[in-house]
């Protein structure tokens, strides 16, 4: 299954994702779009039960009609009321074709990917922001310099899933002290893509500019996402994130023109969060730096999101506060997992109860306390799925450690860009570059280390 446990609480990229892969199939294009069209309309209708009827055995089991509606009802509650479809495109993604069909929501468009096997069931479903490709184009932000770096490809790990990857590094003899950089929830590429935004290639290639390398890779569960779900990977945040970004710091204390003593991680979003247990795993990382990293439970985010976004519009619909008291039903189940008792079956909040009770394991404050290293974390007083709640937790945890550095900017959303009032979904379908104070903030600090 090509879901990312964690995609739910990434509320504001909008990408749920269920992905089983199967074999290659000869249908037409139109044969397969009419069944895409008609299985959307069967959505917005409320026909789950009808809807699922069109997915494969293996889709079946791991997303029944209660699974569908849940991630039905939490685009409707991101997005506003379902307005209807739009153009519908044939499309090659992960080794597997696929019918886009476009789907318009009060407050943002997204984009359907919906995949078939040979006898014509569905048995793929992704759900991602739509992108107009005249606007898709990534324009490198001012503070960027391609005269001073240079960019060569890179493989992270070996075997079955090795990882794609790309090195920024400063033109020069060096050695240069390097960073590598952790994704936020999702299958994510290597520049971290949001609609027309790459923030991971903007820091890569702002901090290559001024000096320091940077090591950016394709997450595993986009680059294998498909190959995991055939072999049923039950996936933690080992296998999803932790695994590979020690494999990448271990590649560029090996790499030429490369300190192997000056080897940082950067962390965002889900990628902060788990910043001290890598830490923990490899002493010898130079130092941490966690963009919009939660010091609380994942799963107690998620309802914060989801009121939030509910009150961007006034008061909760009753539909609205439905799918509330589902949530926390939900996070009260994650709460009470033990190791060694037995798990409940389904999906909790979209993830396995085997994710949770990892997580649930996991402090990652306690853990911070506990590491030598520097620690940097900054925070965007515009963050709403991430808040100043949690960088106040950071600095209760490591309160008078003199490894620790807090940074705080109160106009910036949760990818470090620029703006003004509340914080909405909308504003990631527009171009905007990571901040250049952050920066420059995160390449003096690692100069300083």
């Amino acid at each position: 299954m090509k879901w990312s446990p964690s995609a739910l609480a990434a509320l504001v990229i909008g990408v749920l994702v269920f992905w089983i892969s199967n074999a290659g199939y000869s249908a037409t294009v139109a044969e397969r779009t009419q069944i895409a069209t008609e299985f959307i309309t069967q959505l917005t209708n409320g026909e789950f039960t009808q809807a699922v009827e069109r997915f494969d055995p293996k889709m079946k089991e791991v997303a029944p009609a209660d699974g569908i509606k849940k991630v039905w009802n939490t685009l409707v509650e991101q997005c506003g009321p379902f307005l209807g479809t739009g153009a519908t495109n044939p499309a090659h993604e992960n080794g597997f074709d696929a019918i886009l069909v476009t789907c318009r929501f009060q407050k943002a468009t997204l984009t359907a990917s919906v995949v078939f096997d040979n006898k014509l069931q569905i048995n793929g479903l992704w759900f991602r922001p739509y992108t107009d490709p005249a606007a898709a184009k990534y324009s490198p932000p001012s503070y960027v310099k391609p005269a001073n770096f240079s960019e060569q490809e890179m493989t992270v790990g070996s075997g079955e899933w090795k990882l794609p990857a790309t090195l920024s590094i400063p033109k020069g003899k060096g050695p240069f002290p390097a960073v590598v950089l952790v994704h936020g929830s999702g299958a994510q590429d290597r520049d971290e893509t949001i609609g027309p935004n790459k923030p991971f290639r903007d820091i890569a290639q702002g901090l290559a500019s001024q000096g320091i390398a940077v090591l950016r890779y394709e997450k595993r569960t986009k680059a294998h996402g498909v190959q995991m779900a055939k072999q049923g990977v039950k996936i933690t945040v080992k296998e999803e994130v932790t695994d590979d970004v020690l494999l990448a710091v271990k590649l560029l204390r090996t790499t030429n023109r490369i300190n192997p003593k000056k080897v940082f991680v950067l962390g965002h979003s889900m990628g902060g969060m788990l910043l001290p247990r890598i830490g923990k795993a490899d002493l010898q990382i130079t130092g941490l730096i966690s963009l919009a990293g939660p010091s609380r439970p994942l799963e107690d985010l998620v309802i914060e999101q989801v009121g939030y976004l509910a009150s961007l519009d006034g008061k909760p619909s009753p539909e609205t506060q439905k799918k509330l008291d589902e949530i926390k039903a939900d996070v009260a189940k994650i709460k009470a997992l033990r190791a060694n008792t037995s798990l409940p079956e389904g999906l909790l909040i979209n993830a396995p109860a085997t994710y949770w009770l990892d997580l649930n394991q996991y402090k990652q404050a306690e853990v911070a306390k506990s590491l030598k290293m520097p620690m940097l974390f900054i925070q965007g007083g515009r963050d709403y799925q991430v808040t100043r709640a949690d960088l106040d937790g950071w600095m209760a945890a490591l309160k008078g450690k003199k490894t620790a550095t807090f940074k705080y900017y109160p106009q910036l959303n949760h990818l470090m860009q620029d703006g003004v009032g509340k914080s909405k979904p909308s504003e990631y379908d527009q171009r905007k570059p990571v901040n250049q104070q952050v920066l420059g903030d995160i390449a003096n600090w690692v100069k300083q280390h």
